[in-house]
């Protein structure tokens, strides 16, 4: 593994280190293991995702920040044949999930000043919380952003209003899955963070 991060670090000329794999407990759903262990997962079995998981992913969305907590986020859960089919149409990557979450936000609820709207952050974050306790009750995840989004609209006849800011795709890795091995490089502190 470390071979080949270390070549797609010579590929890409990543000025980056690799974490050490943190030794976790994988039964543990401390904070700091949730947000190590949470990856993007690209290939997933058929298995699909109880009810009372998928309500708690959705739950953790309903309870996370919005600007003035206007909570403009509208999740569509795409499950069924009809829907994973209309999925497949305006995206690549769907991966095979049995669950892709449509995330979405309403631009006439979100708070706006100064022509400035929170509608895009406001899903981003609720979008984080759904993914970091699907990790967190072991489901796997992946955030994608690659989709027609106005091909989307039109599939699930989305208001004017309802703008799509990602898909989610939720179920269980396949077991041939070997992960992205750049998933733990990560660039030091001190080229992200300035104190000021």
């Amino acid at each position: 593994m470390m071979e080949k991060i270390a070549e797609l670090r010579k590929k890409y000329n990543l000025k980056m280190r690799v974490e050490r794999y943190t030794v976790y407990q994988e039964d543990s759903n401390d904070f700091e293991t949730v947000i190590r262990k949470r990856t993007a997962t690209r290939k997933f079995k058929e298995e699909k995702i109880d009810r009372e998981k998928l309500n708690k992913i959705l739950e953790a969305g309903r309870i996370a920040p919005t600007a003035k907590n206007l909570q403009p986020q509208k999740i569509y859960v795409a499950s069924s044949k009809e829907a994973l089919e209309k999925i497949d149409k305006v995206s690549p990557c769907r991966y095979n999930a049995p669950t892709v979450l449509i995330v979405c936000s309403d631009k006439e609820i979100a708070w706006e000043k100064e022509g400035e709207s929170t509608y895009e952050m406001d899903a981003t974050i609720v979008a984080t919380h759904m993914m970091l306790e699907a990790t967190n009750i072991g489901v796997d995840n992946i955030w994608i952003k690659m989709f027609d989004k106005n091909k989307l609209k039109e599939e699930f006849k989305l208001g004017e209003n309802i703008e799509p800011i990602c898909l989610i795709p939720l179920g269980y890795k396949a077991e041939d899955y070997q992960g992205n091995p750049l998933h733990n490089v990560r660039k030091d502190l001190e080229e992200t963070v300035t104190f000021i």
